[in-house]
């Protein structure tokens, strides 16, 4: 099996936004940073499921639209005073590719 699946081309991602991958199970919104540092995380938010992949990114984390809440995209959890976490998934970019691993 391979290790890797390949998503997109890294242009098909604005930069600060995201792009929604749908698997069978979940749905995985992959972000691009300023610096074309790609993130991949469950597209729910821990609070009430929020769709994470229409919030607002700054840095390494994510404003949830519906409740302000902020997610690291790092390592899923919630910043602040607020609590909880969501998954997170591994990438890579080569040649311009964006891969997820294959984990899910």
């Amino acid at each position: 099996m391979n290790d890797w699946l390949e998503i997109t081309n890294l242009e098909e991602i604005p930069v600060l936004g995201s792009r929604v991958v749908e698997t069978d199970t979940v749905n995985i919104a992959i972000f691009r940073g300023k610096n074309d540092a790609v993130y991949a995380i469950k597209d729910a938010c821990p609070h009430k499921n929020g769709p994470l992949s229409q919030g607002i990114m700054h840095g390494d984390s994510v404003t949830c639209p519906l409740h302000n809440w902020k997610i690291s995209l790092t390592s899923g959890e919630a910043l602040g005073p607020d609590e909880g976490c969501t998954n997170v998934y591994e990438t890579k970019v080569e040649d311009g590719k964006v891969y997820l691993r294959n984990s899910i």
